[in-house]
């Protein structure tokens, strides 16, 4: 029996990769992200359980790399495993349950990304104030201060060591007058930088 176009799988699998348009095109008539993206197809073809892909964000544009994302993690979904190669970290931290390292050549960390995200020692803290007063870092235990412009301070600390209230009110005891706090908890790219750092 002849199955309808319309319920072919590779129907459903060229809208995956975004390349439903070229389903009637030559493959050799393609532009380079197309035949790698085409070669994202051609690998999801026979449903593995199992599915490999080697950098596939890369020469893709940000609307076609969301697309192609959106239906990675619907795949995974449905009980397909996705290992992903990446050199961007971000990429990793947002797609993966699990994440392995490896610099030169070895592997130096293993685990979930929620647990490597945790080992993250230090956090941040922006401070966007009126007009920055004179601090004297020696008072605080290893605390580290910079300057990003002329308004905005940045703090440094060990997230077990000190608690965000204590700078907080450092900074206002201090005189200045703060009208914006952002933070930032760290990234799988720092993970990185510490882990491969020696």
């Amino acid at each position: 029996m002849e199955y309808q176009k319309k319920d072919r799988i590779t129907d459903t699998i060229l809208k995956i990769v975004s390349l439903e348009k070229q389903a009637e095109t030559y493959s050799r008539s393609l532009s380079g992200g197309m035949k790698r993206r085409l070669l994202i197809a051609k690998a999801m073809v026979h449903r593995p359980p199992i599915l490999v892909l080697d950098e596939p964000s890369a020469g893709v544009d940000v609307q076609l790399r969301q697309n192609l994302w959106n239906n990675v993690k619907l795949l995974n979904k449905q009980g397909v495993t996705i290992i992903l190669t990446t050199h961007l970290m971000y990429e990793a931290q947002e797609m993966c349950d699990r994440i392995a390292i490896i610099n030169k050549g070895n592997l130096i960390a293993l685990d979930t990304t929620n647990n490597l995200l945790d080992s993250i020692k230090t956090k941040k803290i922006i401070f966007k104030v009126k007009k920055i007063n004179e601090i004297n870092p020696l008072d605080l235990n290893g605390i580290r201060f910079s300057y990003k412009s002329k308004n905005e301070i940045i703090v440094s600390y060990e997230k077990k060591k000190h608690k965000i209230d204590e700078i907080i009110n450092y900074i206002k005891n201090t005189g200045m007058e703060i009208y914006d706090i952002s933070t930032d908890e760290g990234n799988l790219e720092d993970v990185f930088i510490d882990l491969t750092k020696n």
